[in-house]
């Protein structure tokens, strides 16, 4: 799983059918000291998230392993939203 944060969303009003009633997110992917790392992906959203949350996502065949996506064509679906994390002892985020 990754991090990012959630800095918007991403509507599609024609899709393929298996993509239909899900929320997609565009994300910010994160380092461990929650700086950008540049990087942006889109991701269905199983849980909720919304603008500023940060999240845990998973990509590839793992994003198809939720309730939410299973056997649906998406490579990657936001998990989780985080509460806090350390690294070595130091907080490097909380919410």
């Amino acid at each position: 799983m990754l991090l990012a944060r959630v800095s918007g969303t991403v509507v599609a009003s024609r899709k393929e059918s298996r993509l239909e009633g899900l929320k997609f997110l565009l994300l910010e992917q994160l380092d461990v000291d929650n700086k950008p790392t540049g990087g942006y992906v889109v991701a269905a959203d199983a849980v909720g998230a919304g603008v500023d949350e940060v999240v845990m996502y998973a990509s590839g065949s793992s994003a198809r392993q939720t309730e939410y996506t299973h056997e649906r064509p998406c490579d990657a679906v936001v998990m989780a939203i985080v509460d806090s994390w350390e690294v070595g002892g130091n907080e490097r985020f909380t919410k």
